[in-house]
């Protein structure tokens, strides 16, 4: 075991099985977090542990951990927002674009029934909202001037909602929303997952370095996500048409090969465009064609 360790909080609850699928494409391989709050990782640096994203900047904050993942919706709620508190002890090391279903933020959303009279906020006024997230929704109907009570919500607060006046629950699809035959009145705040370090270990040598070589490998696992590797051969003569069509992130590498006639070309496009582009590379000429998945793309 290495001397050196840094304490790295992941989330448990709808974030955990997208994380652990992140931290594997970074190149982490990580055992028992379905089974342990203490999993096991194939580096002897890092010393895992499993919390609720709820309660995640409280612990980084307290030094409890050296760094986590959580999403910046529960930063705001727990007051760990270092935009926000001059004294605070969280460093955001950088956002992280994916989350429980898609790579989109999450929003929680201001909803009432379908059949409820309510069209916009100031409608709650003197009314009782329902959440989880109850000091950033204050702070909302604040901001808006509008006096309403917000109680707190122990889960499934859609079924909540024809019991009080209208609720602010996470969404990233609406689909849940609808289900329960709810709509949506406002956005109160969008979020997206946020690695954030203690602001003693950020200027710690050893765990800075850390922090920042996994921040580095996860934001690379991401941008491969959307990225596929394209190769083809072309023959010299028709080369400048091919070039002309391929969108790359930088210039294509392009090689020789044995038939003096050709060249080998090498580029990374974005996956959603691969389906229009290969048939049209085919028409121009272009022989050989390989489309294969990446691992990591670190600009």
């Amino acid at each position: 075991m290495s001397e050196e360790i840094l304490k790295l909080g992941l989330p448990t609850g709808s974030l955990q099985k997208a994380t652990i699928e992140l931290f594997d494409k970074a190149g982490f391989g990580i055992l028992d977090s379905e089974r342990s709050y203490f999993p096991r990782i194939d580096d002897e640096q890092i010393q895992l542990i499993m919390l609720r994203a709820q309660e995640m900047s409280r612990y980084v904050a307290n030094g409890v951990l050296d760094a986590g993942i959580t999403g910046y919706d529960w930063i705001m709620e727990n007051n760990s927002d270092p935009a926000m508190l001059g004294s605070c002890d969280v460093e955001e090391v950088c956002e992280l674009a994916y989350s429980k279903a898609t790579n989109k933020p999450a929003r929680w959303v201001l909803a009432v029934p379908d059949e409820s009279k309510v069209t916009e906020p100031k409608d709650l006024q003197g009314g009782i909202i329902a959440t989880e997230l109850v000091n950033v929704t204050k702070k909302y109907f604040e901001d808006k001037k509008i006096d309403a009570k917000v109680e707190f919500s122990w889960g499934t607060t859609e079924v909540k909602a024809r019991l009080v006046d209208a609720i602010v629950e996470l969404t990233e699809t609406g689909s849940s929303l609808r289900a329960n035959n709810l709509r949506e009145i406002d956005t109160v705040i969008t979020s997206t997952t946020r690695f954030i370090a203690n602001k003693q270990a950020w200027q710690d040598k050893f765990k800075h370095q850390k922090i920042e070589n996994i921040a580095i490998l996860l934001n690379a696992a991401i941008d491969a996500r959307s990225r596929v590797g394209l190769k083809m051969n072309i023959k010299k003569s028709g080369l400048e048409r091919v070039l002309k069509i391929l969108p790359a992130e930088k210039s294509p590498t392009i090689s020789s090969l044995a038939d003096s006639d050709y060249v080998a070309i090498e580029v990374i496009i974005e996956e959603r465009i691969e389906r229009s582009l290969v048939p049209a590379l085919k028409r121009a000429g272009a022989s050989g064609i390989i489309t294969y998945p990446l691992n990591k793309v670190i600009h």
